[in-house]
C-alpha cells in the first residue's frame, strides 16, 4: 500500500466526522470563549478547518512562514458559506495526496516564523504531527466548547451520549 492510500483513508473518516461536528457549530456565538486565556468559538472552529488545508500545503510547498505568507482563515456568521470553505479545502488537499508520489512524503518540510525555524520534519511526519494530531486536539476543544453550550454533539468514533436513546 502506498503512503497516500493511507493518508486518504484517515481523511476519508476523518472529513466526515468533522463535517457532522462543524454543521452543529453555533456560529452567531463565534466570540464565545470558556475563559479568558482560550480561542474564542469561531476561530477554533476556522482553525479546525485551516488544518484541513495545511495537508495542501505541506505536499505541494517546502515551507510555511507565519512572518511573510500566512493568512488568517476568514470568520463566518453562515453555515453553509463555512461548509463549502471547508469542502473547497478537503477537495484540494485530497488532490493533493492523490498526486503525490512516495518520495515526495520524505522531502523534508519547515515551519518558520521569520528567521526562527519552528520545526523541520519529512513532509509525512509534518501532515501526522503538525496537521491530523493537532487537528484531532483542537476538534477534541470544539466538542468541549460545544458541550459546553449546550449544543447536541454527533458521534465521531461511534455514538455520542447525544446521539443514543
Amino acid at each position: 500500500m502506498s503512503i497516500k492510500t493511507g493518508f486518504l483513508a484517515e481523511l476519508e473518516h476523518e472529513v466526515a466526522s468533522t463535517r457532522k461536528l462543524l454543521e452543529v457549530v453555533p456560529l452567531d456565538k463565534s466570540d464565545w470563549k470558556p475563559h479568558v486565556k482560550s480561542m474564542d468559538l469561531g476561530s477554533l472552529t476556522a482553525h479546525t478547518v485551516e488544518l484541513f488545508a495545511w495537508i495542501d500545503l505541506i505536499m505541494n510547498t517546502n515551507e510555511l512562514d507565519f512572518a511573510s505568507s500566512y493568512q488568517n482563515p476568514p470568520k463566518f456568521s453562515n453555515t453553509e458559506a463555512f461548509l463549502a470553505y471547508f469542502d473547497k479545502h478537503i477537495a484540494k488537499s485530497k488532490a493533493a495526496l492523490e498526486n503525490t508520489d512516495d518520495a515526495v512524503f520524505q522531502e523534508n518540510w519547515t515551519l518558520r516564523n521569520g528567521k526562527y525555524i519552528i520545526f523541520t520534519l519529512p513532509k509525512i511526519a509534518a501532515l501526522r504531527t503538525f496537521t491530523l494530531n493537532h487537528l484531532y486536539h483542537h476538534r477534541g476543544q470544539l466538542t468541549v466548547y460545544l458541550r459546553l453550550l449546550d449544543v447536541k454533539l454527533p458521534g465521531i468514533y461511534g455514538p455520542s451520549a447525544d446521539s443514543v436513546n
